[in-house]
């Protein structure tokens, strides 16, 4: 594993989010991710896809700064300040978040296994 995998696969993710491909995130996200949302609820990939599949979040842009990178053997750690507009539950929402994200790589490839997200507050 090295850097420009995490970029690339950091790449991939940001544009399912912004299409909300299913497909693509079933496979970056790992079975058994957790994720702390910024409202500190503790959400699993199903419950992550669920909110695609229902319609639930939609993101309209999506802009990231990355921060830090540490690969760690077959585990890479990275933070990032991401701008994110979009609407969740019908509510409209801009603002800038934190984020820490951990992947690691699998006979399968590199998977997102858990991360966390705060609003950073300006």
């Amino acid at each position: 594993m090295i850097d420009t995998d995490i970029l690339d696969q950091e790449n991939r993710l940001y544009e399912a989010i912004k299409k909300s491909n299913i497909n693509v995130l079933e496979e970056l996200l790992h079975d058994d991710l957790l994720f702390v949302l910024p409202s500190g609820d503790v959400i699993t990939k199903e419950m992550d896809l669920q909110s695609y599949r229902d319609g639930n979040l939609k993101i309209s842009e999506l802009i990231p700064h990355m921060e830090h990178l540490n690969i760690i053997d077959d585990t890479a750690v990275i933070t990032l300040t991401m701008e994110l507009k979009g609407n969740y539950s019908g509510e409209d929402f801009e603002s800038k978040f934190h984020y820490i994200r951990f992947w690691k790589t699998f006979p399968t490839g590199i998977k997102v296994v858990g991360g966390s997200g705060r609003i950073v507050h300006i």
